[in-house]
This record gives C-alpha cells, sequence and structure tokens, in this order.
C-alpha cells in the first residue's frame, strides 16, 4: 500500500527505477537534511519496483556504546527481516557477509539508512564497505544498494569524494525540499476552498519539509497549526532544532548552530560572520559554512555582481532552511516561556512583527523556489548565471550611491531579473515607484537589459495589473498549482 502522505518526487523515483534498466547492480548514495524523506522515497521506490525491501540502520550514537553494539543491532535488525542468525558480528565485513547472504535472487533494495552512525565507532567502515561491494554485492544482477543518510558531510567525505569508490557509484541523489505544488497536496481537498494565506504560512514556517507538513492539520487555521506544532511544550517544531542539529553537523556542532545564528538577518560572508562573532577569521568559520551549505542549512546569496557581470570576490549565503529561521527569530528566544505552558491558549498575534516575520519568511520560501518561476519569467532554455537576494549598502561622498535590496535577483547572460516579492493584504500602485527605484539604481553592464517582476500573494491594485510596469506579475496562487488570479 502507497504511504498517504508520499507527494512529489517524481523526478527522483525517475531516476532510481532507470538502474533496473541496467544489467549490473547499482551502488547510490542518498543525502539530504533530516525529516526531509530520504528513506521514505527510497522505500516507495522499492515498493514500486516490487523489489524486496532490506532496510538496516545506525543506531543514534550515545556516550558509553561502541562499535559492537552498532554491529549487534545490525544483526537484529537483519535477523528480524531474514530470518537469519542473531549472534553479533565479530568486524563489519563479517556483517555485510551475513547481509550478502540474504539478498537472494530477483530484485533487491538494500538500505543502509543513517549510516554515519552506523560508522561512528569504526574508522574502517568506509573501506571495508567498499571491499564488500566489490567482493560480494555487485555480483548480484538485481540490487540497488543504497547509503543514506542525514549527515551529509559524512556521506560526502567518506563516499562521494573518497577515491576508492571512483567508478562506482551509479548514482548520487541530493535530496531537497518538495516543490510548493506538491506541498499543497497536504491539505488535501481542502487546499481548494481555504484562504491562500493559510497555506503559505504554514509552509513559510515549514518549508517543503515533508516530515513537518505531516504535523500540520489541514482543518485548522495556520495560526493555530503554528502554536500547535512550535508554541507548546514538547511540540515537535520547538523540539526539533537541536536533535536535528546534533545529527547532522559532525564538526563542531554547538560552534555550527553559532555561526547559524549569524544569518538570522540576512546574507553575510565568511568575514563578517566572523566579525559578528567577535573571533578571527579561519578555517572553522569556512568549515563551518561550508557544513551547513552541505547539510541544508545555507546556500549562496547570489554569486555575481550584478553590475560588473563578474563573479563576487567574497561568497555571501544566506539561511536557508526556514524552520531554522523562524525557530531561531521566533521560538527559541522565548524557550523558557513555552515550556511553561504560556502559549497553551494565546494568540500568535500578539507577538510584536509578527506578521513582519512571516512575511520575511515567505519571501525567503520563494527565493528557494526560484527555479518554479522560471517558465513565468519566459527564462525557459536560459541558464541561471546568479540567483538569490541582493544587497548593496549606500555609498557616502562625492561619488557616492543609493542603497538597493531587491528581495530575488535573477541573472541571466544578457538580462538581469528584479523580482520584488510582497505578501500583503492590500497591494497598491505604490508597488510600481518602489521597484522602480531599485531597478534604476543598478548600474548594469553595457548589453544587458533589466526587467522587473512582481510574486505576491494578496489583492493587487488593479491599476498597478494593468499599467504595464512589471514584465512579469505572478500570482503565488500559480506556484502553487490553485491559480486563483481575478478571484
Amino acid at each position: 500500500m502507497a504511504r498517504a502522505c508520499f507527494f512529489g518526487r517524481e523526478a527522483e523515483l525517475s531516476q532510481l527505477e532507470g538502474l533496473w534498466e541496467k544489467r549490473v547492480p547499482s551502488l547510490v548514495t542518498c543525502r539530504g537534511r533530516r525529516r526531509i524523506g530520504k528513506s521514505t522515497l527510497i522505500e516507495e521506490f522499492a515498493r514500486r519496483s516490487g523489489a524486496r525491501f532490506i532496510k538496516l540502520e545506525g543506531l543514534r550514537p550515545k556516550e558509553g556504546m561502541s562499535d559492537a553494539d552498532e554491529r549487534d543491532f545490525f544483526a537484529s535488525k537483519l535477523s528480524s527481516l531474514t530470518g537469519c542468525e542473531r549472534t553479533t558480528p565479530a568486524d563489519w565485513y563479517s556483517a555485510f557477509v551475513r547481509l550478502n547472504r540474504e539478498i537472494g535472487k530477483g530484485r533487491t533494495v538494500v538500505l543502509l539508512d543513517e549510516v554515519s552512525w552506523m560508522a561512528h565507532y569504526s574508522l574502517t567502515f568506509p573501506e571495508v564497505l567498499k571491499n564488500a561491494w566489490d567482493d560480494l554485492f555487485k555480483k548480484h544482477g538485481e540490487l540497488v544498494f543504497v547509503v543514506c543518510g542525514s549527515v551529509s558531510t559524512w556521506i560526502r567525505d567518506n563516499v562521494v569524494k573518497n577515491r576508492a569508490y571512483v567508478g562506482r557509484r551509479s548514482l548520487d541523489l541530493v535530496i531537497g525540499e518538495l516543490p510548493l505544488s506538491a506541498c499543497v497536496q497536504f491539505w488535501g481537498r481542502k487546499a481548494t476552498r481555504i484562504d491562500l494565506r493559510e497555506i503559505i504560512d504554514v509552509l513559510s514556517v515549514t518549508g517543503g519539509v515533508p516530515r513537518y507538513l505531516e504535523e500540520m492539520n489541514p482543518s485548522l487555521s495556520a495560526e493555530e497549526n503554528i502554536r500547535r506544532m512550535c508554541f507548546l511544550p514538547k511540540s515537535p517544531l520547538r523540539e526539533d532544532f537541536d536533535d536535528m542539529f546534533e545529527d547532522v553537523i559532525t564538526r563542531q556542532p554547538r560552534f555550527s548552530a553559532q555561526v547559524l545564528r549569524a544569518f538570522v538577518d540576512g546574507p553575510k560572508s565568511a568575514t563578517e560572520v566572523a566579525a559578528s562573532l567577535k573571533i578571527v577569521k579561519g578555517g572553522d568559520v569556512t568549515n563551518a559554512i561550508a557544513d551547513l551549505v552541505e547539510a541544508g542549512f545555507l546556500a549562496e546569496a547570489g554569486r555575481i555582481n550584478p553590475e560588473t557581470g563578474k563573479e563576487l570576490r567574497e561568497r555571501r549565503y544566506r539561511l536557508r532552511d526556514n524552520y531554522s529561521r523562524f525557530y531561531l527569530k521566533y521560538v527559541e528566544p522565548y524557550k523558557r516561556v513555552i515550556d511553561d505552558g504560556s502559549f497553551a491558549y494565546s494568540s500568535l498575534e500578539e507577538f510584536e512583527g509578527y506578521d513582519a516575520v512571516l512575511g520575511l519568511a515567505f519571501e525567503n520560501l520563494i527565493v528557494n523556489n526560484y527555479r518554479d518561476l522560471i517558465p513565468f519569467l519566459h527564462l525557459n532554455g536560459a541558464i541561471v548565471t546568479s540567483a538569490g537576494p541582493y544587497v548593496r549598502r549606500e555609498a557616502k561622498g562625492a561619488r557616492g550611491r543609493v542603497g538597493c535590496q531587491v528581495d530575488l535577483l535573477v541573472q541571466v547572460r544578457r538580462a538581469i531579473y528584479v523580482i520584488e516579492v510582497k505578501r500583503k493584504r492590500e497591494i497598491g500602485r505604490d508597488i510600481i515607484e518602489q521597484v522602480d527605484r531599485k531597478v534604476r539604481a543598478i548600474r548594469r553592464p553595457d548589453g544587458v537589459s533589466v526587467k522587473a517582476a512582481l510574486v505576491y500573494d494578496g489583492h493587487l491594485s488593479p491599476v498597478a495589473a494593468a499599467d504595464g510596469y512589471f514584465d512579469a506579475i505572478v500570482p503565488v496562487s500559480k506556484l502553487l498549482g490553485l491559480d486563483r488570479e481575478g478571484k
């Protein structure tokens, strides 16, 4: 039976299903942030393929545990799935020999889930697994062997970039958030008859993370859903940040969390992060940013200077993860109040600036899903060289220039798209003047055009819509697949 809440992922499933067309087995790496649905995807792939599914998961490491505990749990899970012997293997190669005996003939999908936990106490685990693949697993005709985990840096460093695996991997799946149109399906048939703002506000807090959306009750308002998920003692999104951070960041998790907090109020470079933390810029900051990018928390905030057309001297990064952004801004500062139960019957609208925070979260949601905008910008076939928020500070002096802040700047070879993202009940004609000031502030290179676009949630003034200023006007309903334009 299919999972009731399995939506989207058709592109990933197509890639996986194509592996059966080969005449040799496939070794696959699958990585992405926690709660993103990696193991669910592999299970769904096995179900649709009619394949035998063997899922073996590592134990979360704790003080006092050892490699023997991991091997013992491996044997226990394998025994429960196949009926094989239960004794603890003497080493990991012996464990893989036992697994190999149980694979048998016919289509089989083996999933080593949370593999970094499984390998936590063994320095030789990656090399032993490689040898087991060469000696044992690759001799099976119809086998897809998946190495999966939330600690993306471990898979990257120990498998993807490990030269011992060169020529052995068939596919590297990096699982991102669900597209907006797939997220809407969590509301079921109710999606067509509730206010779009209800959907948008929940997505602005959860992003396209399937596990968070499963916690949402489509019969409740957005405010009530957010209150129940984030602002009650032991509520799932009150608890998940600390747990997730320990699981997905392997190098200096507390320092990495400190670095992540530096991005809450806007994009920064490594130099700016170091300055905000009052430390000397060095490898620790650079490594932490790299790990946060790999784990899906951060993303580049554009890589091309729109005024020169050249790559930025120092990359800037933004807090990509909507949940982390909301948690750090609005949940973490109130943890004690939440744990005291003070929000049990409170309205979130009592928060100062709550609506503004959701507006910024909506901007981030659209930036994360900028690829869905490409058809509406008439850019099909164009190569996007840079996409992200753009900020240019005001320069003082005789040759000074005005500051400029663009919600989303998309660059292609011959054009720059200044995209305004607006979440407001009533959007008047003044939106044109606001965007035009930004357009005129950008000194574009010769031969490059500047286009203006508006992505919005709310009621757009007919005068603004008919003015002809914008090259594209995209109601968010189109991105959600619930086009209600004109209603």
